[in-house]
């Protein structure tokens, strides 16, 4: 379990936002509050672990992609591509140039109720200048050699601004930047959001090392931990952490050309990963809540489940050897697996980054910009956000997005 370690006390009394979890989301928030022209007030970025040892951030497999079935959902990543990949004119010279290495996404489906679904999706995609193209089994085998394809029924791929990209860096330069533009980072922990005595605003939140913070908004970027930092507030939010695993592994014949992101009909995904090396993703079909702090890995799931279903889609990989493996959560939506962002619609100075459910790294730019946006004009001014918004999670209104892995 990660400890608080010695906590740090603020500078100062109030702040115009204070930022609860200092990761991807809350990192991407201060630094959009903090290199806007229009704002000038002072951001708080309350971290429990500075070590981001546990965070979801930390065990990411930092992959991007387009394919949604949503158009919100592709634009909100186009955006993301966008920024990952123009850091230096972003943030200054010294941030690094970045690149996605485009082996991009493979999606195949084994039904026909499937295939209809990656062929709307596609018109979606298109649609938002995505370049998605449909494969034929006969097709996907004269691309991609390798893979088995008699029990499908259809693929669609994009190579365009989706596969990998170096998400820890971003997260790195978010960090710093934010801080050196005068973000204040402190390790702490939030133990109580305090409102007013109408109770229609939040007025101040409590530090586990007892001082009383003032501050004007209330950011909840807390990850795995969103809803009991809603709790705080008085506010249910359907969000958890689930256990998700990765293996990485080696060939003992390896693949003569890259291997895109598939995701299997099964629900495995794999990818490639180094010149020679591949990553492989899933969980168990019984897929529980878990504690914060549970990282124990099922060993059993990759003989079990994982491998099996590579060694079918791939023959070539019946023989291969798993280099290191790690289990990481999800901050899961329960309710669509989608984000919840911007403000309560009763407690409105209270707002979420919540429930990214897989997607946080590369939704981060636009979800970091959206936020700021909100807190600074008090509307969604690049792209509207609306539609992720906490008005859904009390109606119980899924937004559907079927493109979910």
């Amino acid at each position: 379990m990660a400890s608080l370690g010695k906590l740090e006390a603020p500078q100062h009394a109030s702040y115009d936002v204070v930022i609860v979890g200092g990761a991807m989301m809350g990192s991407s928030a201060a630094w959009f509050l903090a290199s806007n022209p229009d704002f000038d007030g002072r951001v708080l970025v309350v971290e429990r672990d500075p070590s981001y040892r546990d965070a979801a951030t930390s065990h990411t497999n930092s992959c991007i992609r387009q394919q949604f079935s949503t158009a919100l959902n592709v634009q909100i990543s186009q955006f993301g591509a966008a920024f990952v990949q123009d850091l230096p004119r972003l943030m200054g010279a010294d941030a690094p140039q970045l690149k996605i290495q485009n082996f991009g996404y493979m999606y195949l489906a084994d039904t026909a109720g499937f295939a209809d679904i990656l062929r709307a999706s596609q018109k979606v995609q298109l649609a938002e200048g995505a370049g998605t193209q449909l494969l034929t089994p006969d097709e996907i085998k004269a691309a991609y050699p390798f893979y088995a394809v008699d029990d499908l029924v259809l693929g669609s791929i994009n190579t365009r601004d989706e596969g990998y990209f170096d998400g820890i860096t971003l997260f790195d330069m978010f960090r710093r930047q934010a801080r050196k533009l005068g973000a204040e980072y402190i390790a702490n922990e939030v133990v109580a959001i305090n409102r007013n005595a109408a109770g229609t605003r939040v007025e101040s939140v409590t530090l586990a090392s007892g001082q009383v913070v003032q501050c004007g908004q209330v950011v909840n970027a807390s990850g795995t931990r969103g809803a009991k930092t809603a709790a705080m507030a008085g506010i249910l939010i359907p969000v958890e952490p689930r256990k998700r695993h990765t293996w990485v592994f080696s060939a003992e014949r390896p693949l003569d050309r890259p291997l895109p992101l598939t995701i299997d009909p099964s629900g495995v995904h794999f990818r490639q990963d180094g010149a020679a090396s591949y990553m492989a993703g899933g969980h168990s079909d019984h897929d529980p809540a878990v504690g914060f702090d549970d990282f124990a890995a099922d060993y059993s799931l990759w003989e079990s489940h994982i491998w099996p279903v590579i060694a079918a889609r791939i023959p070539q990989f019946e023989s291969i050897k798993v280099m290191r493996e790690w289990v990481g959560h999800y901050d899961l939506n329960t309710l669509d697996q989608n984000a919840i962002v911007g403000p309560h619609d009763g407690l409105t100075n209270f707002l979420f980054l919540n429930g990214f459910s897989g997607h946080g790294l590369q939704q981060s730019p636009a979800m970091g910009r959206g936020l700021s946006e909100w807190v600074i004009y008090g509307e969604y001014r690049s792209l509207d956000l609306s539609p992720l918004g906490f008005d859904r999670i009390a109606k119980g209104a899924a937004f559907v997005e079927k493109a979910i892995i």
